[in-house]
């Protein structure tokens, strides 16, 4: 931006950041479940809208954890390292900074959290038992590390998330749509997905990008059209009826007056 600032070229931004999933009562638990760690452990979770952490609703949370187990087991089977189609962290740094984020959180690992630094290889990893405070709560996590997070409600759910910056995306799984509507009404985000996760990004006809911290400007089909082009506006009047204009030239009589509020009396802008 600042570069951009010097000749005031306008800038499309997709920033990324921690993109939340709220996980309601009452859900299909195994689909739901299935869902998320596909999305989360695609490319070893090394996606701009990979669902970062999870809010669970409600007393289900040890269900949900199970059978995100046995998502993790089918897709990648029991020994997730020897699996052709997990990826590795793609440098040092960044296997580095997921390796710390696993020391010090201090959440408890419901499943994984072995690695291997000369494959820079992060195990598929639960972690259950965090709050707000915790490390892995301090950044876009970025890797296969799944931090679940218990709220008492929904509203619970939804304040944790505005005590944040705008996430990238937001992902709601509900069977509730007054509960969904009040998780579009009550947040804001560059994007939602309702019931399923990172689909959105499919869509050439919706628009895509952040909010916030999260980025600015919009790109997909059309809207990549148009964040690159510039509508100019253009407006053509013929010469004639210039008596008809009188009133917008000084002197500003009275009478010119008297003719200006008439008019703008019967006329009223759209806007």
């Amino acid at each position: 931006m600042r570069a951009a600032s010097e000749f005031l070229t306008p800038v499309t931004l997709e920033l990324g950041g921690k993109s939340p999933v709220i996980v309601d009562e009452g859900v299909d638990l195994p689909t739901v479940a299935r869902r998320i760690v596909w999305a989360k452990l695609l490319n070893a979770g090394q996606i701009c809208v990979t669902p970062d952490y999870v809010l669970n609703i409600g007393q289900q949370r040890d269900k949900l954890v199970e059978h995100m187990i046995e998502a993790i087991k089918e897709f990648y089977g029991e020994d997730q390292k020897a699996c052709p189609d997990f990826c590795r962290i793609i440098t040092q740094r960044q296997f580095d900074r997921l390796s710390s984020l696993l020391k010090s959180t201090r959440g408890k690992i419901a499943f994984g959290g072995n690695t291997d630094s000369e494959q820079f290889y992060i195990q598929p990893t639960i972690i259950t038992d965090v709050d707000g405070e915790d490390s892995l709560m301090g950044e876009e996590i970025f890797g296969p590390i799944l931090p679940i997070i218990q709220a008492e409600s929904l509203e619970k759910a939804i304040d944790l998330i505005n005590k944040r910056p705008k996430p990238l995306s937001l992902y709601v799984f509900s069977d509730e749509q007054k509960h969904v509507d009040k998780v579009l009404k009550g947040t804001s985000s560059g994007s939602v997905c309702v019931n399923d996760v990172m689909m959105q990004m499919s869509l050439d006809t919706l628009p895509f990008g952040g909010v916030g911290n999260s980025g600015m400007g919009r790109y997909h089909g059309k809207y990549t059209f148009d964040t690159f082009t510039h509508e100019k506006a253009v407006l053509h009047r013929s010469s004639g009826f210039e008596k008809l204009l009188f009133m917008r030239y000084p002197p500003y009589t009275e009478s010119k007056l008297s003719w200006a509020r008439r008019f703008l009396a019967k006329w009223r802008s759209p806007i």
